[in-house]
């Protein structure tokens, strides 16, 4: 699906086909006939459009024939079905800078466009180069907004694993821990990509907008540190609930080796007093109550002298 916005009295009105200065985003279903019309119309290589529909597109920039390609990667909710998979991965966002249209490319629905499309109102078409800046602020928002969503997330199955150990729990933060993984891996290779816009000036831009290059870095190094506080967290957190499982079974297998030691010896005096031999007491008419207070007597003793040591 193809979309074509314009900025017209501060308005974002819908228009039915490319015009110089618009915006043209382009989203799921994506069709290659489309592309391949759409690239003929406006003289852009094809492969800078279909780009896109690989997920794991590396982030990167390059130019041909004076038309530019950024691809950055972006958060985005996980719609799988398994219920093993992250909540959320990162897909690639794909902007094309031609000489009178600005362009997106989205394999998946994902609130950094959605963001830009509220606030295009008050960007100013005709300066392309701003607005791939305000696309790719859209992106660094979007990060810093879901690392809080997984960070409350963390914290309310942490305190569900708190009071009951249970397997849904551990697989929630286990999911939640590979939504990190695409974060930090997405946030590096971002904020490398801006570093390098920046060193080479690839966009051509001026003081003002190398200083709001500048920001975007700098918060893009804050999320990517987030997203790594946040794996450190949840590593040492999924760590000491392994320790507490096995310190529990630890736990439970001695009590039940104690309880086993406890029962045998009774188990034992029984066994002699059933053999068919002569034994003490067999003739005596308390020979049934010799056998049971003499277990009895045992148990105590050896029960009594695991609590003294603290074992039981």
């Amino acid at each position: 699906m193809i979309q074509y916005f314009k900025n017209i009295n501060h308005q974002t009105v819908a228009i039915s086909k490319p015009e110089n200065g618009a915006w043209i985003n382009i989203l799921p279903p994506l069709k290659l006939e489309e592309f391949t019309e759409l690239a003929e119309e406006l003289d852009i290589p094809v492969d800078f459009l279909t780009d896109s529909l690989d997920i794991d597109e590396r982030t990167r920039f390059e130019e041909d024939d004076k038309v530019k390609l950024i691809v950055i990667k972006t958060p985005t909710e996980n719609n799988s079905f398994n219920d093993s998979d992250a909540f959320y991965i990162t897909i690639p966002i794909c902007i094309i800078l031609t000489h009178n249209h600005i362009i997106t490319v989205n394999s998946f629905e994902n609130d950094a466009i959605k963001k830009f499309l509220n606030t295009f109102q008050n960007r100013h078409p005709d300066n392309r180069k701003m607005m791939a800046l305000k696309i790719m602020e859209k992106v660094v928002q979007t990060n810093m907004e879901f690392l809080k969503e997984i960070n409350h997330r963390r914290n309310l199955t942490e305190q569900k694993l708190y009071d009951a150990h249970r397997n849904e729990e551990l697989l929630q933060l286990m999911r939640i821990q590979k939504s990190l993984v695409y974060f930090v891996t997405a946030l590096r290779s971002n904020e490398l990509l801006l570093i390098k816009l920046e060193r080479t000036n690839f966009l051509g831009l001026n003081d003002e907008e190398k200083e709001f290059l500048n920001d975007l870095i700098v918060d893009t190094s804050q999320a990517l540190e987030m997203a790594n506080i946040y794996t450190n967290i949840l590593s040492s957190t999924l760590d000491a609930f392994a320790s507490m499982i096995a310190n529990n079974q630890n736990e439970v297998l001695k009590r039940l080796s104690v309880i086993t030691i406890v029962l045998t010896f009774p188990v034992l005096v029984s066994s002699i007093y059933g053999m068919n031999v002569p034994i003490p007491f067999s003739d005596s008419p308390y020979a049934f109550y010799t056998p049971v207070i003499l277990s009895i007597v045992i148990s105590l003793v050896i029960g009594w002298f695991f609590l003294r040591k603290k074992l039981f």
